[in-house]
């Protein structure tokens, strides 16, 4: 396995890892390879398949403009981005990574083929940049999921934090391979991904990652719930997070406790993740876990680990879930896919759902088999779980089934430690049928807002479709 914990959990912004971080990557990175850029005239990027269809919604076209003029997801201020893209519309021209000026709108530089898809993925693009001599360098880049992308004919393996180097000591492909290494060596999932993780880079290097990934997860929930307002978009949707959390804070701590119910517990959960996806869809800094559009089920579930099950060492604990949540990602993703325009929203939620299953499981000190139990069911009950976003909006029923993923998660890991780690369906297998499944399911479903709700509730703004 050649991924990283830091190909898996990506610091950025909304409102899609797969529409908005990958191709504002893309786009830089094709300016990068470009070399010395003073003899170019114009730039353009075309838009294919899913990219295409739902990109206005998913902000690629921001995203796209950003990337051109050097941004990246990481580093790009969410507050500054609207009048970033207004100075480039009001002048006219765009500074190629920041440097030299170009003639350029979104109205000519962007072109939009929404019934055409490349062949090698759903969410194409393909890049020209013009020379003075009349040539131009042209490159087609893919957004395949929770923001990596690669070039055509170029395989997405590798391309991050734990590229090259030394060998690992435990490589698996499949969790059978993780399961065999693990009764080999007696250690426990977390603690051979981070001796994996350890072969390129120190201890004190991984710790202040994770540690830095889990303060922007924490951050996240926190603005979202303090923030009300509406979504942007077109739909008019309202946040609700910030409205429900005072409630639930009023009711604990109100003179109606005795109307308190068993259930309000886990009704809490669902509003962190809503909360971290409202961000998303507003646009702010997230998380990708694995991907935006189910970036709140792993903090939700986080924080109820941290704050809700008493851990002796939180800060180990929170550690141990993120290295075994990362496990799983790298075999959904290398085995299956975590994106929703190749196989609808259960390689997104599903998958999410998978990986705080698991990392709850290890934080609270689960075998590998609960482990591996966990992240199954995780998995087998968002099979065939379609991606029709209305409007083309990271929205309505984005927001909510990331509350219900955070929900399901926290039962899987139950389920999981009150077994012995015996269980039927295998975590191979399940990931397998999803990517069948994936397969199997009509275009119209997977990220293109032309199936599903997406066509059967009538939106304010067609425009955003």
């Amino acid at each position: 396995m050649d991924m990283s914990v830091f190909d898996l959990f990506k610091i950025g912004i909304g409102p899609s890892s797969s529409h908005t971080v990958g191709p504002m990557v893309a786009a830089r990175r094709f300016l990068v390879e470009c070399g010395p850029l003073e003899h170019a005239v114009a730039v353009e990027a075309a838009l294919y398949g899913s990219l295409a269809l739902t990109g206005v919604g998913h902000a690629t076209d921001k995203a796209l403009i950003l990337g051109l003029m050097g941004e990246t997801p990481q580093d790009v201020d969410p507050e500054r981005v609207d009048d970033k893209l207004a100075e480039v519309e009001l002048d006219g021209v765009i500074k190629l990574l920041g440097t030299h000026e170009v003639p350029f709108t979104a109205r000519t530089g962007l072109l939009w083929h929404k019934t055409t898809s490349l062949p090698e993925h759903p969410n194409g693009m393909r890049f020209t940049l013009r020379l003075d001599d009349g040539s131009a360098i042209e490159r087609v880049f893919y957004s395949v999921g929770g923001g990596f992308i690669h070039a055509e004919g170029e395989s997405d393996a590798r391309q991050g934090a734990a590229s090259g180097g030394a060998p690992i000591p435990f490589p698996f492909d499949t969790m059978d391979q993780l399961l065999a290494h693990g009764k080999a060596s007696g250690l426990t999932i977390p603690r051979m991904l981070r001796a994996n993780e350890c072969a390129h880079m120190d201890e004190d290097r991984l710790d202040a990652g994770i540690d830095r990934i889990w303060d922007v997860m924490r951050d996240c929930i926190a603005h979202g719930l303090v923030t009300g307002g509406q979504l942007p978009g077109g739909l008019n949707v309202k946040r609700r997070a910030a409205k429900l959390w005072a409630q639930a804070q009023d009711a604990k701590h109100g003179e109606n406790r005795a109307n308190d119910l068993p259930h309000d517990a886990l009704h809490v959960v669902s509003l962190y993740a809503m909360a971290v996806n409202e961000e998303n869809a507003a646009g702010g800094r997230v998380v990708t876990a694995p991907t935006n559009g189910a970036a709140g089920i792993i903090p939700a579930v986080l924080r109820y680990y941290a704050e809700d099950c008493r851990p002796s060492n939180p800060v180990k604990g929170v550690r141990e879930f993120m290295l075994t949540a990362a496990a799983i990602g790298m075999l959904c993703k290398k085995n299956a896919s975590i994106s929703g325009a190749e196989i609808g929203c259960q390689g997104e939620v599903g998958v999410a759902c998978a990986m705080a299953a698991a990392g709850l499981v290890a934080a609270l000190g689960g075998s590998n088999e609960q482990i591996e139990n966990a992240a199954e069911i995780g998995i087998e009950h968002h099979l065939g779980m379609t991606c029709d976003p209305i409007g083309g909006l990271v929205q309505i029923p984005c927001i909510e089934r990331n509350g219900m993923g955070a929900i399901k998660a926290i039962t899987a890991a139950s389920l999981a430690l009150k077994g012995d780690g015996t269980h039927f369906v295998s975590l191979d297998d399940v990931i397998e049928t999803m990517r069948q499944t994936g397969a199997d399911m009509q275009a119209k479903y997977k990220e293109t807002s032309l199936g599903g709700l997406a066509i059967h509730v009538v939106t304010v703004n067609h425009a955003a479709c």
